[in-house]
């Protein structure tokens, strides 16, 4: 069908999505891409976001993705990732006690002067707690 392409999000685990859409965008690490049929071929690092995109009846719907790469070619674009949920399963609650356990432990590894490892690998877990947090928000 014209205006359409095909999305797919793997991870290590299961195929999250295997659908058809008429628009997606999704973080790099270089920023946000978007999506529509006919996009030139590319390949791109995923970063820390969300993977929205819309039905072919408008509906829009939404991923939490963090890691991996993706690829778009011939109107098909795959996400292999290492960290994708649904939006419609992130729990609120949980996201938010996680955002919460990260911040502690990055004030600690700050105020301890604690190792550079440490303190990124908190920073980047803090990222993905708000990230997960904004997502599921967004849906209530």
């Amino acid at each position: 069908m014209a205006g359409t392409l095909s999305i797919r999000v793997i991870t290590p685990e299961r195929i999250l999505l295997d659908t058809t859409c008429s628009s997606v965008s999704f973080p790099t690490v270089d920023g946000s891409v978007g999506v529509l049929s006919g996009h030139a071929p590319m390949v791109a690092a995923i970063g820390v976001g969300e993977l929205a995109y819309k039905t072919e009846s408008g509906a829009a719907d939404s991923v939490f993705v963090a890691g991996g790469f993706a690829e778009v070619r011939d109107n098909v674009v795959r996400i292999v990732t290492d960290t994708s949920e649904p939006a419609s399963e992130i729990d609120v609650e949980r996201a938010v006690k996680a955002a919460e356990r990260a911040r502690r432990r990055l004030e600690q590894f700050e105020s301890s002067e604690g190792e550079k490892l440490d303190i990124l690998r908190a920073r980047a877990s803090l990222s993905r707690a708000l990230m997960r947090e904004l997502i599921a928000k967004k849906r209530r």
